[in-house]
């Protein structure tokens, strides 16, 4: 299958150098509008969505491969390849971190920088290790999910966008989480939410640079520190930003944070 076609991929952007932008769970490359045209001068812009999000095609989805995040990182991978891309820039947000981390290690000469936007390689508490929910906190949200896709919706974009005094960033959240296929955006969320990438984060060989905001509820500080103390070549910035998702509600941080780091 044509991987451009499968990923709905859109090019922009006149640099030589690639940077590739990979959304998170529930969303598309819509979520990146306010960061990616800041690069366009510098460098050759790819975004994509997901297989079972946004315009990809859905005809696509095996729910094999993506029971695990391999498999999206397979098709980043395959991506890659596709575009000819060598020493490229990677900025993924939310699980697309850990998607970003697992096609690195894989093939360490598509990427030589990553941007790891509120990443987690484990959101489940172990022992020491704080993800920031128990495991029967997932359970519940993912029954919930299976359940009640719309009221999972409703009730969890507030809570993962934040910043409560800009209810419009939640209702477009919302609105991305009710457009994606029920039975899809549940299978997404068990692999996002359950998967254990710790043991991951030490084959990364890139440049990596960790954005974590202040006041995260999915992803908190201890988290981000976690993955910049994992991961060798690394450093975290602390975004004077709250949410889980700073591409939206903090875009010119972002901007100004992945420009110090390339």
């Amino acid at each position: 299958m044509n991987t451009i076609a499968r990923n709905n991929v859109t090019i922009g952007g006149a640099g030589e150098r690639a940077m590739v932008f990979a959304h998170g769970f529930g969303c598309d490359q819509n979520m990146w509008r306010f960061v990616e045209p800041a690069f366009r001068g510098s460098h050759r812009t790819v975004l994509f969505d997901h297989v079972g999000a946004g315009s990809s095609d859905l005809s696509a989805y095996d729910a094999a491969k993506y029971a695990r995040l391999d498999g999206y990182a397979e098709d980043v991978i395959e991506l890659g390849q596709t575009l000819d891309l060598r020493d490229a820039v990677f900025v993924g947000h939310s699980v697309s971190a850990m998607i970003g981390v697992l096609a690195s290690a894989a093939q360490p000469r598509l990427f030589s920088d990553l941007v790891l936007v509120s990443p987690s390689p484990r959101y489940i508490d172990d022992d020491d290790y704080v993800g920031g929910f128990a495991a029967d906190e997932i359970d519940e949200l993912l029954d919930y999910l299976a359940n009640n896709h719309m009221g999972w919706a409703a009730t969890m974009a507030p809570t993962i966008m934040g910043n409560a005094d800009r209810p419009e960033l939640a209702h477009e959240l919302e609105a991305s989480f009710c457009r994606t296929d029920p039975a899809l955006a549940a299978a997404f969320a068990r692999v996002t939410f359950t998967s254990d990438n710790r043991s991951d984060l030490a084959g990364v060989r890139a440049r990596t640079l960790v954005l974590q905001c202040r006041d995260d509820a999915i992803a908190p500080v201890a988290v981000g520190e976690f993955v910049q103390r994992a991961i060798p070549n690394s450093r975290m910035q602390l975004l004077d930003a709250s949410g889980h998702c700073p591409n939206l509600s903090a875009p010119d941080q972002v901007i100004a944070a992945i420009r110090a780091f390339v």
